[in-house]
């Protein structure tokens, strides 16, 4: 009955395949959950508390467009000491993913060729392909690390857009250097906007560098949500070339309107807050897992984000999910979800100790399977 009411951009990418992982996991009395994609630390508490006085005082209307005032202008200055470019401007978006969306609507149009790295965050085929787009996929199988020179035989005339992320989801790959600066300056020498994702900055085990520092049209995106565990207040930036930014406006102001007021004051007041002792944690138990699966599976050592993508050892990576999730209440994120194979798995050690050890546990069994 609904079919012809249904447009034809809904039918260009399917429904998220870590949604249904969720949904099964709904279903379990007690699962091994190492799937989902957020902290599991509280947000600082003088994020909660400004959030709490910010309700209380009844901030709770729009704010501009741009964004809370004090929010922006506390970004501004930041912007300011790092680059000294009076053309770069900022902007607070509805999230990372808000920001995402707003490009995607700002900068793609149909028929235009996307340069994505596969494996990918899953959203960004997704949106390429709800704007009309072209995923154009860089294989960085089996290390995850970025060969320029498949980036420049990629690039043809129809070439707009390189999206970059690092660190990455779901391999918790780090660009180093040298990677960062040769993708940056291959797009601005063939005029190609670059995208660089951000979000996991806070969470990076070596150097971090932005794309930005040697290519000044790079787009940035980044954002509170991983940073300070407030993934449901829908808080992320944008920052650009002057142009860049006022078009991505444009387009908020008819779509989202703003990000909510209240998590803006959480977002100020969680940039005082010391994440150290957090940060430290990932790391540890990203070495537990290393650690605990080293001798059994294959796994690229990840350097940020709070992700790894081992490969299954047996079996598709699909088949290998569901036999750890029906027979081990184990939830993980098969890789076709991010890619265009199926032969690895995501892990999220943003969980418990306890938990993480149970996991262990469950993968060493189900690696002796077969």
């Amino acid at each position: 009955m609904f079919e012809n009411w249904l447009s034809k951009r809904a039918d260009s990418f399917s429904s998220s395949g870590i949604r249904k992982v969720f949904d099964l996991g709904s279903k379990l009395s007690n699962p091994i959950n190492l799937s989902i994609g957020q902290p599991d630390f509280d947000m600082p508490v003088q994020a909660r508390e400004a959030a709490i006085k910010a309700i209380n005082s009844k901030k709770s209307t729009y704010t501009p467009t741009q964004g809370l005032k004090e929010l922006l202008v506390r970004l501004e200055n930041d912007l300011k000491k790092e680059y000294n470019d009076e053309n770069r401007k900022v902007f607070i978006t509805s999230g990372t993913s808000g920001g995402l969306l707003l490009a995607a609507l700002a900068f793609i149009d149909p028929g235009d060729e996307i340069i994505l790295f596969d494996p990918y965050f899953v959203m960004y085929e997704a949106l390429v392909k709800m704007v009309g787009g072209v995923p154009v996929l860089i294989d960085t199988y089996p290390d995850f690390n970025l060969d320029v020179q498949k980036v420049a035989d990629a690039i043809t005339p129809k070439t707009k857009m390189i999206l970059f992320n690092s660190p990455a989801n779901p391999t918790g790959h780090v660009a180093t250097r040298e990677e960062v600066e040769a993708i940056a300056k291959l797009a601005y020498e063939k005029n190609i906007l670059l995208i660089s994702d951000e979000i996991y900055e806070l969470f990076c085990h070596t150097h971090f560098i932005s794309p930005s520092k040697f290519n000044p049209n790079t787009l940035v995106l980044g954002g509170y949500s991983k940073s300070y565990g407030m993934t449901g207040w829908r808080v992320g930036f944008a920052h650009g070339p002057a142009q860049l930014i006022e078009t991505m406006l444009k387009f908020q102001q008819y779509t989202f309107v703003c990000s909510p007021q209240v998590g803006q004051w959480g977002a100020l007041a969680g940039l005082e807050a010391d994440m150290s002792e957090e940060i430290a944690q990932y790391r540890r138990k990203r070495d537990m897992i290393l650690d605990g699966l080293g001798d059994l599976y294959e796994i690229a050592r990840p350097e940020g984000a709070f992700y790894m993508f081992p490969k299954a050892p047996w079996g598709t990576a699909s088949e290998f999910v569901e036999k750890a999730i029906v027979d081990y209440s184990l939830l993980i994120i098969p890789g076709n979800v991010f890619s265009s194979r199926d032969t690895h798995f995501r892990i999220s050690y943003a969980a418990s100790f306890e938990t993480i050890e149970r996991g262990i546990d469950a993968f060493r069994k189900l690696a002796k399977i077969k």
